[in-house]
């Protein structure tokens, strides 16, 4: 991955930001930007420098990740060092990202950088994040084939009397077989009545003849994260939610067909929500559509109602319509895909059928 060029990207939108330097210290950020996948990592960005500031417990791994910056390792915390590695290269003017500092850490940075202007800035590199390069692009090919991997292997293992419980730690087991770091989020399993919460925590409820199972779970791999959701049955379901099966599957159909280079989040959300809700049931899909989705499980660009962005090649965005029916279950089915300049591309090759063995 090249991580030069990302800076690059980056540091030509400083004049724009109205910054002279820009410091970088939510995490999923400073590993776009350099590679560095531990717990204490920022970075300090100038039109023609940066730093990589850490602490003693990183020193080694961030030789061998950052190979190509400046690495400063802080004894007593960050800011001091940024502040003056800030002054070193004559910056006046710095930004700091406004949706990874606290209040505190504000304050703290304000007393650190007496002299110079503070100007936040939001979602500046997550927005460089939307477009995904061809790496990023095999590994979320790799996350996603350790998901199907694992939805095949638990598929034919439903029993009478299994707890969502277990359910949820046979997906992460067989996720992790398949070559997953771990799980992507913690695995949501719902059986039956369950069902109808969208994001249900698994409970010690057993597995019934006639029951749905939604299982919304996903594989992590090289930093990257997969997300899939299937809604099977256990038996004979009751015949309203086969129906519901049915209507999902086909609004989640119209949704991916409806993305496209230059859509809208709110139009390819309406092109699956209309769906259901010419069916009557518009109340019952109670969420946005989808989300983009990368080095954070949920990114940009945003699938909703409202949703202004506008998706471009290179994006990879989750559509997942559901309709949640209270006291009877629910039903959700979730496929990533790759927004490409002819179209579209969806990631799984798990089977979407109600019946799927």
């Amino acid at each position: 991955m090249d991580h030069r060029l990302r800076r690059t990207r980056l540091a030509a939108r400083l004049v724009e930001l109205g910054a002279e330097g820009l410091l970088i210290t939510r995490l999923p950020n400073v590993r776009y930007l350099t590679g560095f996948t531990g717990s204490n990592g920022q970075v300090l960005l100038t039109p023609g420098d940066a730093a990589f500031f850490t602490d003693g417990r990183y020193t080694e791994q961030a030789r061998h990740e950052v190979p190509d910056l400046e690495r400063l390792t802080c004894l007593d915390g960050f800011l001091e060092p940024v502040v003056e590695a800030a002054r070193r290269l004559g910056v006046r003017r710095l930004g700091f990202e406004s949706d990874g500092v606290t209040f505190r850490s504000y304050e703290d940075l304000r007393a650190s950088a007496k002299g110079m202007e503070l100007v936040p800035v939001g979602g500046e590199v997550e927005r460089q994040r939307w477009v995904k390069d061809d790496d990023e692009l095999a590994a979320l090919e790799r996350a996603q084939r350790a998901t199907d991997d694992a939805f095949d292997a638990v598929a034919g293992r439903l029993r009478d009397g299994m707890t969502e419980r277990e359910l949820a730690f046979e997906l992460e087991a067989e996720m992790r077989r398949a070559g997953a770091e771990r799980p992507a989020f913690d695995p949501i399993v719902a059986f039956g009545e369950d069902a109808a919460e969208p994001h249900h925590e698994p409970t010690d409820r057993p597995l019934s003849r006639g029951d749905v199972v939604k299982m919304d779970f996903g594989a992590l791999v090289d930093g990257y994260h997969a997300d899939m959701t299937r809604t099977v049955a256990f038996g004979e379901p009751p015949s309203q939610l086969r129906d519901v099966h049915d209507l999902v599957r086909t609004a989640q159909q119209a949704g991916i067909e409806a993305v496209r280079v230059g859509a809208t989040g709110a139009e390819v959300d309406a092109a699956a929500r209309s769906v259901i809700e010419e069916a009557g049931l518009g109340e019952h899909f109670t969420h946005g559509l989808g989300h983009g989705v990368g080095l954070e499980i949920h990114e940009g660009p945003r699938l909703g109602r409202g949703s202004d962005d506008a998706l471009p090649a290179g994006a990879v965005v989750t559509v997942e319509p559901g309709v949640y029916l209270p006291g009877v279950g629910g039903v959700r089915i979730e496929d990533m895909v790759e927004v490409r300049r002819d179209g579209r591309r969806a990631f799984p090759r798990a089977r979407k059928d109600l019946f799927p063995t």
